[in-house]
């Protein structure tokens, strides 16, 4: 139901899903593993996947910690969209990249939940993207040191309070990876 006309299309997000990321995240290698799976659907359905890597003084371009994690294989055919914010629009060619592929529905996994995926989202809905969460494929670091609450709950909060957002004219809403289907509404 996107508010963006002739944009009718679905585009996979993969955000920050870099070596220097999610080094040490929970859960790593079953979201890794869930995010795999997600891309692959999105493949079989033809439907794009979008890989965007953040950049800043930890992850300079082209070095180790901003490279996608080895277990994922960017196609050299996939948009690749760098940021230096949290919305992963925010001053990017994002926006461009997606207005191309005529899409106006996001399907969103990756890092970090309480931070560039949470910005991700909403900045996607305000823009009027319908944007769905991809419950077991997201995650973040233990930021329990600077009072956040510990990693399972941010992503379970980050799950419960994006399942009922609501905004006229999108929808939001999530779905575990077994159930991502690009071919149906999921």
């Amino acid at each position: 139901m996107t508010t963006l006309d002739n944009r009718p299309n679905t585009a996979l997000l993969v955000v920050d899903v870099q070596n220097g990321v999610v080094d040490g995240a929970h859960e790593r290698d079953a979201v890794i593993a869930n995010v795999g799976s997600v891309v692959e659907k999105a493949r079989r359905a033809q439907v794009p996947v979008v890989w965007v890597q953040h950049v800043d003084g930890h992850l300079a371009s082209g070095s180790d910690p901003w490279r996608i994690v080895p277990e994922l294989a960017p196609d050299d055919a996939e948009p690749h969209v760098e940021k230096e914010y949290g919305d992963s629009f925010e001053d990017t060619t994002l926006e461009t990249v997606l207005s191309g592929l005529g899409v106006g529905r996001l399907v969103v996994v990756g890092a970090e939940t309480d931070a560039c995926i949470r910005s991700t989202l909403h900045g996607a809905f305000a823009r009027g993207y319908d944007a769905t969460l991809v419950s077991d494929a997201h995650t973040t670091g233990d930021q329990t040191a600077w009072g956040a609450p510990p990693p399972d709950k941010v992503i379970a909060h980050t799950n419960l309070y994006w399942t009922y957002q609501k905004a006229p004219g999108r929808t939001a809403g999530t779905v575990a990876a077994r159930d991502v289907d690009f071919g149906g509404t999921s």
